[in-house]
């Protein structure tokens, strides 16, 4: 274990074990550093060659098999199961491309790509983990490994960049319909030959009605996907808008994905490691906030600035966060989650800062769907970005989203069913009125905050060695 820097003797006890993890000295905990990186969630991602370079670990199973003999992971059948799978593919993939070779091959029959997978199962299972594996593994340049929320934003960026430059309407005269998504997913597989999604989830009625001619013309042009996700492929975008016209695309990735279960039936974010220190606070505790102010005060010490508001820029918009030093932001949630802000700009505060404080988590029932839908936005951000998080709610982590009807205010659905041409009775099961879908995506969040919390996230998320961009 790395040597901690002493803390002042004037820091308050409770601000220390918060605090002990980001003040570690670099050359002490430099071997522990590469042994977690290795193994964490993330930590898959480093270049094959590096890998073989041990002699151990030249595909995703043998990788798997000496993490497993160095007792950095415990066996799991499940788990081993899939990596099977994926090794497999990561070897038929050697040599791969869907780019023809030359003018001439692109008049003769094209080689049928593998089929890909899509790996559903409960969270904490393993599934971001043997993916990453997978992907790392890879020996191709034409790979990239993308957050289907990251994906799906940028697509919508290129369908917006085709259709504006298309000339504009003549006085008097019709315009002459284009369809952008054929051309954008041409665009996308001259970039890729394998696209690897983590958290393959419907939840946009924009995305859901584009979703089958888009992977319809990637997999004709030779893209391989490999996804996870924690539903099943029929049950995705489960009881949404218009979700007739969304079912064809279920067919389409079953034909080019096979399906694969990993449910271990643990959830290896949860069990007993070691904390990072008190992290999580709730409102009701003498002091909360000073404690807070004081946690603020001994990071933004150590950095190269003043606590100042920060203005962000998002696509041309202006995004104001009021507190704010270095690389640490400290929020609250109503700045964070009441705003009309998405996926884009949760991207963006992930890029600037390491550290986050948000404050004021209220108890979120279906009244605060919207609000709740945000914050699972939010925290899959931070947590595919490595970021560190400080919170001080109303309520214990476990009961933050309750699917309370009693207190739901039915007027506004009411308005938005009428609005929509819908029957109540035939409406009220909707996902976008029950909530079913924050409930169950909810399950993923604080899974994830619960490993946010501990020693070994914090090591990864340092960034103190890192050029801040």
């Amino acid at each position: 274990m790395a040597a901690c820097i002493p803390l002042s003797l004037k820091m308050s006890p409770l601000v220390a074990p918060g605090l002990r993890y980001l003040v570690k000295e670099r050359h002490s905990s430099r071997k522990l550093l590469k042994t977690l990186t290795d193994v964490s969630r993330r930590g898959y991602t480093a270049p094959a060659q590096q890998a073989a370079e041990d002699g151990r670990a030249s595909g995703p199973l043998q990788h798997y098999s000496s993490l497993i003999t160095d007792g950095v992971l415990r066996e799991d059948e499940h788990q081993r199961a899939v990596v099977h799978k994926l090794d497999q593919l990561q070897k038929t993939l050697r040599g791969y491309s869907n780019t023809p070779t030359s003018f001439f091959t692109k008049f003769f029959t094209k080689p049928k790509p593998p089929k890909g997978y899509y790996i559903y199962g409960d969270v904490g299972t393993g599934k971001t983990m043997v993916m990453d594996m997978f992907y790392s593994h890879v020996e191709t340049e034409k790979k990239k490994r993308v957050h289907f929320h990251g994906f799906m934003l940028d697509v919508h960026k290129r369908i917006h960049r085709l259709k504006q430059s298309m000339p504009k309407r003549k006085a008097g005269k019709m315009a002459k319909s284009y369809d952008p998504i054929a051309p954008v997913a041409e665009e996308i597989s001259e970039e890729a030959c394998l696209l690897c999604f983590d958290e393959f989830q419907v939840t946009d009625i924009a995305d859901a009605m584009i979703l089958k001619q888009l992977f319809e013309n990637l997999f004709l042009h030779g893209v391989v996907v490999v996804a996870t996700s924690n539903r099943p492929p029929e049950d995705l975008y489960k009881n949404g808008l218009q979700r007739v016209n969304f079912v064809p695309f279920i067919a389409v990735l079953q034909q080019y994905c096979q399906t694969l279960r990993l449910d271990s039936g643990v959830d290896y974010r949860r069990r007993n490691r070691p904390s990072a220190g008190k992290l999580y606070f709730l409102s009701s505790e003498a002091d909360a906030e000073a404690t807070l102010d004081k946690m603020f005060d001994e990071l933004a010490f150590k950095q190269n600035d003043i606590t100042r508001p920060r203005v962000l820029n998002v696509h041309g918009r202006k995004v104001l966060l009021n507190k704010a030093c270095g690389t640490i932001a400290d929020c609250t949630f109503e700045e964070l989650c009441d705003r009309p802000l998405g996926a884009s700009d949760y991207l963006e505060i992930s890029r600037l800062f390491d550290t986050l404080f948000i404050r004021h988590v209220p108890l979120l029932t279906l009244n605060k769907k919207t609000q709740a839908r945000r914050l699972i936005t939010l925290v899959d951000a931070l947590y595919d970005h490595k970021v560190r998080m400080v919170i001080l709610a109303d309520h214990p982590l476990e009961d933050i989203f309750v699917q309370d009807h009693e207190d739901h205010d039915h007027h506004e659905s009411h308005v938005l069913m009428d609005d929509l041409g819908l029957k109540r009775d035939a409406a009220s099961d909707l996902s976008i009125f029950s909530g079913e879908e924050e409930v169950f995506a909810f399950q993923r969040t604080v899974s994830r905050l619960t490993e946010m919390q501990t020693e070994q996230y914090w090591l990864e998320g340092d960034r103190s060695t890192k050029s801040q961009v």
